[in-house]
């Protein structure tokens, strides 16, 4: 770990950054260039005292979920976040079509969606980032771990999951993350992460093991969607998406039409996200899906 190299790269990105890279406003009162240190802390998930640090080449070894994070706040280009890897003292990412880099471009984009539910999601249906709308609309889906974090694998391992739809959509949903599954693992082969998830869903659900033999294939295009709210209520959507071709990340974006009761509950959630927080989603099955649902994965 080169920590004097790793403190200059960093600040020197920070300070090439304006707060409207980042979705954030200028202010009247800022007086250096570039990002403060809290507000990259605080796109990072990490304290302030501890970006500090590393800062002032202090500090113990990143871990590469905190580089993770760091580059997606920084908006690194993929060369960018292979050389924060290294001067940290870690192995470069692999570069792959289902790699966990969001690019910037697709960063840029949600900056400007802070008011909507929006967030991109991996080709297994793993949460990368949302905005606060989203997180109060689906809940915090980026703090799963192990497989859990595909939405796909949650679908079959855990009721919670399925409360947030309709009961008369369940089997569609069903169908939709059983082709979406298929085409992952065709597309990666045996022994990928893909195949893994497969292979753990056929021992844990006879559900999944059932829709499995039927061979449907393809990434489900939901041109709408019902979620079930706990403060409010039934919320029907359109859902648009914008595909990475590069990364196969999708950008998901909620809306709903004018005029509708729907669109005045999600003016209401943009508007106040804190308010409506889901309290329906069981942090301690969370952390139960680090120990048994295929492991720690950054």
């Amino acid at each position: 770990m080169d920590q004097t190299q790793l403190a200059d790269f960093l600040r020197t990105r920070r300070e090439s950054l304006a707060p409207a890279d980042v979705g954030l406003p200028a202010g009247s009162r800022r007086r250096t260039r570039g990002l403060r240190r809290e507000e990259v802390a605080a796109l990072a998930l990490i304290s302030t005292d501890y970006y500090c640090r590393m800062e002032q080449r202090r500090g113990p070894q990143p871990s590469v979920e905190v580089l993770a994070s760091l580059a997606r706040a920084l908006r690194l280009s993929l060369d960018e976040r292979d050389h924060l890897f290294r001067l940290a003292g870690h192995n470069a990412p692999a570069r792959t079509a289902v790699g966990e880099h969001v690019s910037p471009a697709v960063l840029r984009i949600l900056d400007r969606l802070q008011d909507t539910p929006a967030q991109v999601v991996s080709a297994l249906g793993e949460a990368l980032v949302q905005t606060a709308p989203a997180r109060a609309l689906l809940g915090d889906q980026t703090s799963y771990r192990g497989f859990a974090r595909s939405v796909g694998y949650r679908w079959f391992t855990d009721d919670r999951t399925r409360a947030m739809y309709p009961v008369e959509d369940h089997a569609a949903l069903a169908r939709s993350y059983v082709a979406s599954a298929r085409m992952a693992y065709a597309r990666d082969g045996a022994g990928s992460r893909a195949a893994q998830l497969v292979e753990d869903l056929l021992r844990r659900s006879a559900e999944f093991a059932e829709l499995w033999k039927q061979h449907d294939v393809g990434h489900p295009h939901e041109l709408s969607k019902r979620i079930v709210h706990p403060k409010l209520g039934l919320l029907e959507l359109h859902c648009q998406t914008l595909l990475d071709v590069a990364q196969l990340h999708t950008l998901l974006v909620f809306t709903a039409d004018p005029g509708t009761p729907s669109h005045a509950k999600l003016a209401a959630l943009g508007a106040d996200p804190q308010a409506y927080l889901r309290d329906d989603v069981d942090p301690a099955w969370q952390a139960e899906s680090q120990r048994v649902a295929g492991g720690s994965h950054p």
